[in-house]
């Protein structure tokens, strides 16, 4: 609770005794002068001068004040402001501007700093589902994107990711919708095997992979290489970031991949 001393208007004439006043929390009491000192009596502190009315002490609650500093959002927070930015960008995978992007890695940088799961593989059942990536450093640019037809007739559908952890596997799943004289929907799928290596880290090698139906893996049969290449999860994956929404990883080649829970069971 703060105090707060109001006066009312002082005559000009009195302006010179404000040093004097200003004094923390004083409160002063008039005292009616004489009536035959009214002409000679000098202002002390502690007395009020002729016609000088007193001052009251006022209780004043002050509200209290939410922070607003920059870094003290809550990772809520934070998510909604990264599905904001996520907005528009298709997850990335034809590139974002590098303004876009520092904006995206910055918030990702402040919810790893909050991560609630520091150990994520002491704690796998938080891994465990089907998630839906929601944006990934990887990208597809240039004649790979030419190549696998991307630019043109076929456009990339969702990615989900599902973890098995009493198997120890994951399974990818890419989808594809091909335009033209037969309009069709197909898929890549890519299973690989998943061990602990640390706390926080999984290292992954690729089992197999399937296309389906027969129709598009016609399309891609002649750059299949440079399509797998592109998706393939051979190496080490760190999990900087889980909760019960969103997951965030880093892998051995530079990548951040950001998640998020879904209901689709992909297999």
């Amino acid at each position: 609770m703060a105090t707060m001393l109001v006066q009312p208007p002082i005559p000009a004439f009195h302006t010179n005794i404000l040093p004097l006043l200003r004094t923390t929390n004083m409160v002063i009491t008039h005292t009616s002068p004489s009536t035959t000192h009214q002409k000679t009596q000098s202002s002390r502190l502690g007395e009020c001068p002729p016609g000088f009315r007193p001052i009251h002490r006022v209780r004043v609650r002050v509200a209290e004040k939410t922070s607003g500093l920059v870094g003290d959002e809550t990772p809520t927070q934070i998510k909604t402001e990264l599905y904001r930015a996520l907005q528009g960008i298709n997850r990335g995978i034809f590139g974002v501007p590098s303004a876009k992007k520092s904006e995206i890695e910055g918030l990702v940088e402040q919810l790893e700093s909050q991560n609630p799961t520091p150990d994520p593989t002491v704690n796998l059942e938080k891994v465990g589902g089907c998630w839906k990536l929601v944006y990934s450093t990887i990208t597809i640019l240039g004649s790979r994107r030419t190549k696998l037809g991307l630019r043109d007739f076929i456009s990339l559908g969702d990615f989900y990711q599902n973890i098995d952890v009493a198997k120890g596997k994951a399974v990818n799943v890419i989808e594809f919708n091909v335009r033209g004289l037969n309009l069709f929907n197909g898929r890549l799928t890519i299973v690989a095997s998943f061990k602990k290596a640390s706390k926080s880290r999984v290292d992954i090698s690729y089992d197999n992979s399937t296309i389906t139906p027969v129709q598009l893996m016609n399309v891609f049969r002649k750059n299949y290489d440079i399509l797998l290449g592109i998706f393939n999860p051979d190496g080490w994956l760190e999990i900087t970031y889980v909760d019960d929404t969103v997951r965030i990883g880093r892998d051995d080649k530079g990548n951040i991949f950001i998640l998020e829970r879904s209901e689709e069971i992909m297999i």
